[in-house]
């Protein structure tokens, strides 16, 4: 790998965990994967909000994403695009577990149904569009 390169993969990777909601999405990620709504109700924030985060984690190669019907659900990656995300990744398993805020949204994942959760949403967004 060249240098410069080699150098700007590991700052997008620290970059990527130097954000405590992006932190709370690889924790919660290591558990099972979840789409964007479900995300967006552990954390209590906006959806677009919770897209720029993914988009982060994706552009260090920490997470993936895969479509499946309507569904598009994020997972932690393998760590094959950088050999420093691939060491967090590791290392991101054995870490945090008790920190509260994590132990609570880890200890929460069973209570959120997705189909309920996006159902929510959607019905939201049809009554926020105007009547034509």
């Amino acid at each position: 790998m060249e240098r410069g390169r080699d150098l700007r993969d590991f700052i997008k990777v620290m970059k990527a965990l130097s954000d405590p909601s992006r932190v709370r999405i690889m924790k919660m990620l290591q558990h099972r994967s979840m789409c964007v709504c479900e995300i967006q109700a552990a954390l209590s924030l906006a959806q677009p909000t919770i897209s720029k985060h993914l988009k982060i984690l994706e552009e260090a190669g920490l997470v993936e994403y895969e479509k499946e019907g309507l569904w598009v659900n994020y997972s932690l990656a393998e760590g094959t695009s950088s050999a420093y995300a691939a060491t967090l990744l590791g290392n991101l398993r054995h870490w945090l577990d008790d920190e509260p805020s994590v132990k609570d949204l880890t200890e929460r994942l069973s209570d959120f149904e997705r189909e309920k959760i996006c159902k929510d949403g959607v019905e939201r967004q049809k009554k926020k569009k105007p009547k034509s």
